[in-house]
């Protein structure tokens, strides 16, 4: 009982004195001691990233080596019958996710705009 009274002695000290300075993130998020709720943090963006971006990001984990199946970039014969089907189909198996690959392949804070730009990369990049 005593190493969890400590312990929670010691957090709330630590809780209490970054109340009084305000805490400031590194996102410039800041938190006063009148509010118990997380800032909500917004994050904006002027023009969605590049596929070239994304693909590194995100995509380059699975589709540079083909894992699971994945059509691996650069190679034209993996890509093929995938862009047969157009930019619209491969959008949409991208967001639902296709296979071992799940919705959105993993990229949750990813725009439709910029999965289609990481599609559009790797297609173009395989040819």
């Amino acid at each position: 009982m005593k190493p969890l009274s400590l312990f929670l002695r010691r957090n709330l000290l630590v809780l209490s004195i970054t109340g009084l300075m305000g805490l400031t993130t590194a996102t410039g998020a800041t938190y006063d001691q009148n509010t118990l709720e997380s800032p909500s943090i917004t994050i904006t963006n002027s023009a969605p990233r590049s596929g070239e971006a994304i693909y590194n990001q995100v995509c380059t984990m699975c589709h540079s080596i083909g894992v699971a199946g994945a059509p691996k970039f650069g190679n034209a014969g993996d890509w093929a019958p995938r862009s047969a089907k157009g930019y619209d189909e491969l959008l949409a198996s991208a967001l639902r996710g296709l296979n071992a690959m799940p919705p959105r392949g993993t990229c949750s804070q990813c725009s439709d705009e910029e999965i289609l730009n990481a599609i559009k990369y790797m297609v173009e990049h395989s040819k």
